[in-house]
């Protein structure tokens, strides 16, 4: 039986895609502008920090100017283009209700984590909140989830972790809890199961029947 259950934030719980494509997109082409960088380029990256990401993106291992504008260029347009995804504040909100403990375990910074959190009206149900500040080893690493489990005081076997990424599945696996992938990933359901996830969403109600819990009439 599940107690507990970990969300991934962006792409997951909150529809961050678009801000976070246009953001790589902005500062790749001020840095970048020839040859012109390509959405494509970046979905498959989406899930590790913004600091591996934008290493891949350009062979560099100081990146610290390119974060900054970055994340100056995210927050300016975060609340135009942060969008909810479907059914997630109502099955948040009931899974809350029933007594599953709730977290969020993500590669973003604590601030914006909060901020996305905030927006939608779904930070007073998390107990827990594991940011990109609170580990030295993100995710696919298992430190993440191991550390929402140990501040949580939960139970591995009674955990399972919700993401969009490889990264959220192999951090699952790493540190022994059950994992779901969301089928609305970018990345696409075909995608995820190659990781092997104990389960797929193709909508966040889909949760109901992994708990165990009636789906609403």
């Amino acid at each position: 039986m599940i107690e507990t259950v970990l969300f991934d934030l962006d792409g997951t719980i909150v529809n961050t895609n678009e801000l976070i494509i246009t953001s790589f997109l902005h500062v790749m082409d001020k840095h970048y502008p020839e040859p012109p960088f390509t959405r494509e380029q970046i979905i498959p990256h989406m899930g590790l920090t913004l600091e591996q990401q934008l290493r891949q993106f350009t062979g560099r291992e100081d990146v610290a100017e390119l974060v900054t504008d970055y994340r100056a260029y995210n927050m300016l347009h975060h609340d135009a283009l942060v969008r909810e995804f479907p059914n997630v504040h109502k099955v948040i909100s009931r899974l809350h209700a029933k007594g599953i403990t709730l977290g969020v375990v993500t590669t973003k910074m604590k601030p914006s984590t909060i901020l996305a959190l905030e927006t939608f009206d779904l930070l007073k149900f998390m107990k827990e909140i594991v940011t990109l500040n609170d580990v030295e080893n993100p995710k696919p690493h298992p430190e993440p989830v191991l550390t929402a489990i140990q501040r949580l005081g939960a139970d591995p076997k009674t955990t399972l972790m919700v993401g969009d990424s490889p990264a959220d599945l192999q951090s699952a696996r790493a540190a022994g809890v059950q994992s779901a992938g969301v089928a609305w990933s970018l990345k696409g359901a075909e995608v995820l199961k190659k990781y092997d996830p104990d389960y797929i969403l193709n909508d966040m109600t889909d949760l109901y029947g992994v708990l165990g819990m009636e789906s609403e009439g």
